[in-house]
């Protein structure tokens, strides 16, 4: 079984992007649920000066054994100058991806 789900959203003035994906899948007594995020921010830089953000990086890899669960979080962030029309912009992007991998109870597995 897989379930999907997309969003893509803008904003009015364009200078806000936000994709989005969610996947559900259960194979071979493994559940994992995957999300995927992006986002990107277009902002016109009147100063010249202004210095660009630095980048960013955040990994998480979690493991119970247990519960028998895994868990893995990867969120990256970054900018760009873009000149176009003698203006200068600045591109702010972040990228995030979840996933968690359940396994799935035998009785369940029985009855589906």
């Amino acid at each position: 079984m897989r379930d999907l789900l997309f969003k893509n959203l803008t904003s009015a003035d364009r200078k806000r992007r936000i994709v989005s994906t969610s996947e559900i899948t259960e194979q071979h007594g493994i559940r994992s649920v995957i999300h995927r995020h992006f986002v990107c921010i277009v902002k016109e830089v009147k100063d010249r000066e202004v210095e660009k953000p630095l980048p960013y990086l955040y990994v998480v890899k979690a493991r119970n054994s247990k519960d028998k669960k895994e868990k893995f979080f990867c969120r990256i962030k970054g900018s760009i100058f873009l000149v176009l029309s003698h203006k200068l912009f600045l591109i702010q992007f972040m990228h995030s991806l979840k996933i968690d991998l359940t396994a799935v109870s035998q009785d369940i597995l029985k009855y589906s």
